[in-house]
């Protein structure tokens, strides 16, 4: 579980760090060339290129997710009995009176 937040927190991170530091190095010439730009261009690639990075780090926390093990999670005893009990509770009540209704509604 401990792994699962540290890798959230990481990606929530780099989506805030990410584009602002694109946004700043383009602000302040800190990229090669980026000095021979006009200021329109250079607000154009910078946005551009902060949106693109942080659907990188999306896609890249999807990857993560995918690749994590899925039969390392077990759901909890206690949820799933309740669960259980919940659904044959709804199986066992709609075959009394009911069952007239809703075969008038199916209609």
């Amino acid at each position: 579980m401990a792994g699962v937040i540290q890798k959230f927190f990481i990606a929530s991170m780099l989506m805030w760090i990410s584009p602002i530091a694109i946004l700043y190095g383009f602000n302040h010439n800190l990229f090669p060339g980026s000095i021979q730009l006009s200021p329109y261009s250079a607000t154009l690639w910078s946005g551009f290129l902060a949106v693109i990075s942080v659907n990188m780090v999306i896609a890249f926390y999807i990857c993560m997710a995918m690749k994590e093990p899925s039969d390392k999670h077990e759901p909890d005893p206690a949820f799933l009995a309740e669960a259980k009990a919940s659904v044959s509770q709804c199986t066992t009540s709609g075959e009394g009176d009911d069952s007239s209704q809703s075969r008038e509604k199916e209609e």
